[in-house]
């Protein structure tokens, strides 16, 4: 969220690290450590410490280093933000700058590069910090800021993903996983390594972070990683052929001027062969930008398509009710937030207040959405489903339909950004 903010206000995002950040916490607590390992005393070797700062392998450790913290910026006039306690804001005048913590990373940007400056002498006189520039790399991202926009990928992350798992010079493949493709138990199948299937699905988790079109796909055979077969191992090795020849491949996000929140939710009826759960897929886009998606099984199987479809309609409205809270942090007040579902039964359901036997079998919590759409916090829609993105996010594709919806939410090669 802090990325969609800066491109929307068009300012550039730095980086600085604090040194043994969590030694810098002040211990609340009676804490005695032993005698560390080449500082003992010879003459008192019984003596125990009383520790005044924490330490690092101190379970509060964390939680005093984020509460010093916290209160430093604060008394500098920083507002701690409602719904994400590690970002800070602070208003000059006209000018505003945002500061986002992790552990001991932080970035900050502003529409004032002065403030910046100011930020910056403000945590050197009150921390040992290492200012790391413009921010470029974080937390594995690759993060390329131009004039224009900003563009997140995991180039350098894919290709040692690749030479980890010696698929350097495979093949490369269209499409992340085959047309038609629902992998089941495959009990009569070969055993795979199940400690080296489950390392190439965390490593793959990992990588949807900006690479949203794999979601559905790693989804799917990380499912399998109790028992992995043979076939589930071909599956995910598929995907390491399509990373092979689209690593450049990230998130773009352009520069607007007007913004307008928008969700999508979309369902896959019974897609799962081995216990016949759908599969829920929801994407929300600021703008033209993707912000948010997900793609996951559902919990309790679905009788219908109208049961499966109003279930992650539930999901999606959650979704939308949190971002909206967090751009109203930001100043962006929406209202009647727009969800596009392609299934009409779904959405007469929302405006239905009568129970009637499509509805009885979901449970209660699903049914929250129809509060918030006589509220007028989001207003299902119905959309076509040629244009429902959501798709990408529950079920495999062709290479036509895959391409057209990887373009249309902005994941797309460097060297195309314009």
């Amino acid at each position: 969220m802090l990325l969609a903010y800066a491109w929307l206000k068009g300012f550039r995002l730095h980086q600085m690290d604090v040194k043994s950040a969590f030694l810098n916490g002040f211990i609340d607590e009676e804490v005695y450590v032993s005698q560390p390992p080449g500082f003992e005393d010879h003459n008192n070797p019984d003596y125990i410490s009383k520790l005044k700062n924490a330490l690092y392998g101190l379970k509060q450790a964390p939680r005093q280093w984020y509460e010093r913290l916290s209160n430093f910026l604060r008394s500098q006039g920083y507002e701690r933000w409602k719904t994400d306690k590690t970002l800070f804001i602070k208003n000059s005048c006209n000018d505003i700058i945002l500061v986002q913590v992790y552990v001991d990373d932080i970035i900050f940007g502003s529409t004032n590069e002065s403030l910046c400056e100011q930020f910056v002498a403000t945590m050197k006189g009150e921390f040992e910090m290492s200012m790391m520039g413009e921010l470029n790399f974080f937390l594995g991202l690759q993060v390329k800021q131009v004039e224009h926009g900003i563009f997140l990928c995991q180039a350098k992350y894919c290709r040692e993903l690749l030479k980890k798992f010696n698929m350097e010079n495979c093949k490369e493949a269209s499409t992340p996983i085959a047309t038609g493709c629902y992998l089941d138990a495959n009990e009569t199948r070969v055993d795979v390594d199940q400690t080296k299937f489950r390392q190439l699905i965390g490593s793959l988790l990992y990588l949807t972070a900006s690479r949203p079109n794999i979601m559905f796909s790693v989804c799917l055979c990380a499912r399998f990683q109790a028992k992995p077969k043979e076939s589930h191992y071909v599956a995910a090795k598929r995907i390491l052929k399509y990373l092979k020849g689209t690593i450049e491949v990230g998130l773009w996000y352009p520069r607007e001027v007007t913004l307008n929140l928008v969700g999508y939710s979309d369902s896959d009826f019974a897609g799962c062969k081995v216990d016949r759960k759908s599969t829920s897929g929801t994407c929300h886009l600021l703008g033209s930008s993707l912000i948010s998606w997900h793609s996951k099984k559902q919990a309790c199987v679905a009788l219908s398509t109208t049961e499966a479809e109003y279930i992650v309609a539930g999901s999606c409205c959650a979704q939308t009710i949190w971002l909206k809270h967090q751009l109203s942090d930001f100043g962006l007040n929406l209202s009647k937030i727009p969800l596009l579902c392609d299934n009409t039964s779904a959405i007469n359901l929302t405006k239905n207040p009568i129970q009637h036997s499509r509805t009885k079998h979901i449970e209660i919590h699903h049914h929250f959405i129809r509060d918030h759409i006589t509220n007028g916090d989001c207003e299902i829609q119905f959309v076509d489903s040629e244009n429902q993105f959501a798709d990408l996010f529950t079920k495999p594709l062709n290479k036509e339909r895959f391409n057209f919806l990887k373009n249309e939410l902005g994941i797309i090669d460097f060297k195309n950004v314009n």
